[in-house]
């Protein structure tokens, strides 16, 4: 049976990205830092016998870019949720390989088949990230790892403690906690996570809305209604006397696939 809300969501989320693509990398400061460190990650660990690489939520192309920079002979899938995005991210070309529409988290694909799966700053768009962890695992051929950065849940502290100043809960996602995830991968035999703090340099609550709105990142909580007009005023109100700037806890973690015993 389809689930309907959970469709009509994901739509909802592929709608916000595409009408962000076109100016997204004016906003995307911490988005390039996390795709770095993804890409830096995943050279220490497999830095040579790479042949196919699958990217998850490429976006406009950060992390494709350097992937095909460092594996230039690979051949790689680049998938997103929003075909704008994918258009975005293609208009940079791509030496060896493709890119497609998919939802990450309900991959296409079957079989040990990828030495890399790669994503950057998309899996805390997922409702199941278990799940999700274990249907991309699967894909990995032996020896292969699975590498990706998340929201954390420290992100935005400074958001959603000006709406509870104000008495109100912040729209902003419930994302998990470094503990959290490392409990959803415990159960793997060779994995590891870890997190990073990056900055926003927003200035104030206008900053930080046109940073969230350039992004496309605008899709809430589920069940979550917009505040009201003097409500966002009030909340605005406080996190520009709390200084006015926020930041990123991005959660990095690393899932490898026991290589065969000769």
């Amino acid at each position: 049976m389809i689930d309907r809300s959970r469709q009509w969501r994901k739509q909802r989320i592929s709608d916000a990205f595409g009408a962000a693509a076109a100016h997204y990398d004016d906003h995307a400061g911490p988005q390039r830092l996390a795709a770095r460190l993804v890409a830096d990650l995943a050279q220490r660990q497999k830095p040579d016998g790479v042949t196919r690489i699958l990217e998850i939520g490429c976006g406009t192309g950060f992390l494709t870019r350097d992937i095909q920079a460092r594996w230039p002979s690979a051949e790689l899938v680049a998938t997103d949720i929003s075909p704008a995005m994918l258009e975005q991210a293609a208009s940079h070309g791509l030496v060896a390989g493709r890119f497609m529409t998919m939802d990450g988290e309900a991959p296409c694909f079957q079989g040990p088949w990828f030495d890399l799966i790669l994503s950057s700053l998309a899996f805390q768009w997922f409702d199941d990230l278990g799940g999700a962890i274990a249907r991309l695992a699967g894909l990995l051929r032996p020896g292969g790892s699975l590498i990706v950065s998340t929201m954390g849940q420290g992100s935005f502290a400074r958001w959603r403690a000006a709406h509870a100043a104000c008495g109100l809960v912040a729209g902003v996602p419930d994302y998990p906690s470094l503990g959290d995830l490392r409990g959803l991968i415990a159960g793997y035999e060779d994995a590891f996570a870890f997190d990073e703090d990056y900055a926003l340099e927003c200035g104030d609550a206008r900053g930080l809305i046109a940073h969230v709105k350039g992004i496309g990142a605008v899709v809430p909580n589920e069940g979550r209604k917009p505040l009201s007009p003097v409500d966002l005023r009030r909340v605005m109100a406080a996190f520009d006397a709390d200084g006015g700037d926020d930041g990123y806890q991005v959660l990095f973690a690393r899932v490898t696939r026991p290589a065969l015993r000769p």
